[in-house]
């Protein structure tokens, strides 16, 4: 099925950070920490889920004037340079219910470079401290803001564009098929309501199984010994 969107950029604009870029890039965001004070990571994707870090706290949270979105070309993570998948980022407007990790004191600066290393490794967030809202009190947090003038930012495509480009993307991490129902799974785990994901999260499913259905018994996918 072809895509009625606007195809990604072409794959010789994808750029990486260099070591030097992500390094100023931490520093800048970490220029006010002092010694001693332990910090908040704000999640609402895969940090949910895989967070890869040790935190001393978690609390569900309400980012006001945010809303998740599928609005970033992954051509590593969940894509390649030639077949992108998309993953999400914080744009504007709205509300997102996530997840807030205590990072303690003695952690941040070892925490904070491997989440540089995974979520800036072409610089597409803005990092951004936000207020965040717990049941225990507000509390500021670090989250990953899109950067819509980054040349892998898009507008979330229509549903049957997601469907198509969500299904054929795979990266180093794994398919982005994986990657979005995933993360639906642990947000309803959660008590996290996101209805558009979760009618979305439906109709790759049903796309899987009718794929599955649609092949011959040497073409599916075989279980796990």
């Amino acid at each position: 099925m072809p895509l009625t969107y606007p195809a990604p950029p072409a794959a010789n604009t994808f750029l990486r950070w260099t070591e030097q870029e992500r390094l100023a890039s931490l520093e800048t965001a970490l220029k006010d920490w002092q010694e001693g004070q332990d910090l908040w990571i704000f999640g609402y994707g895969s940090l949910i889920w895989r967070p890869e870090f040790e935190f001393i706290e978690q609390r569900a949270a309400t980012l006001e004037g945010y809303h998740r979105s599928l609005c970033l070309w992954s051509r590593i993570n969940r894509g390649t340079p030639e077949i992108p998948g998309l993953v999400f980022g914080l744009e504007q407007t709205g509300t997102c219910q996530g997840m807030v990790f205590k990072i303690p004191s003695q952690n941040v600066q070892q925490t904070f470079d491997a989440v540089w290393k995974r979520e800036m490794g072409t610089g597409a967030y803005l990092p951004s401290w936000l207020t965040c809202a717990t049941s225990q009190g507000a509390v500021t947090a670090m989250a990953f803001v899109i950067d819509r003038r980054g040349p892998a930012y898009v507008t979330q495509p229509p549903e049957d564009d997601l469907v198509e480009i969500i299904c054929r993307a795979h990266g180093t991490y794994g398919s982005c098929f994986d990657y979005v129902t995933q993360t639906a799974v642990s947000l309803k785990a959660a008590g996290i309501c996101d209805e558009h994901l979760a009618t979305l999260t439906e109709r790759l499913l049903h796309w899987r199984q009718d794929h599955i259905h649609g092949q011959s018994p040497q073409q599916r996918p075989q279980p796990s010994p």
